[in-house]
């Protein structure tokens, strides 16, 4: 992991719903935080450490520097409080039992992304 950008994003690069929200983002990131690498670069398993490739290609990962590691929800919420715009969204993913909700919505949503997918480009 590159010291001017701490905190690297693994998804799922085959998955087009997953690459149009990467360029989401991508385009959210003013202030330059974020690293993004498919889950499939043969270096994702040694910045997620303890994470099988399996897992990996289940949910968006987010790896601090300090090595602790977020998936799904979670990982949304850690990079939402960290992207100006959305904040609102990160603080309203604390309150209790929200993210219990959305990590059920994620799970369903990864899932079943690939016919998403249809619906972004794919």
């Amino acid at each position: 992991m590159s010291s001017s950008h701490p905190i690297t994003v693994l998804y799922d690069s085959a998955c087009a719903m997953c690459r149009s929200q990467m360029r989401l983002i991508a385009r959210l990131d003013w202030c330059h935080q974020l690293c993004q690498m498919p889950a499939t670069d043969p270096q994702a398993l040694d910045v997620a450490a303890g994470v099988t490739r399996e897992n990996l290609m289940e949910a968006i990962h987010c790896v601090t520097p300090g090595g602790h590691v977020y998936h799904g929800a979670r990982c949304f919420r850690h990079l939402a409080m960290r992207l100006p715009l959305l904040v609102p969204l990160g603080l309203v993913l604390w309150f209790p039992g929200v993210i219990w909700l959305a990590e059920k919505i994620y799970r369903r949503v990864s899932r079943n992304r690939h016919e998403l997918s249809r619906w972004f480009g794919g």
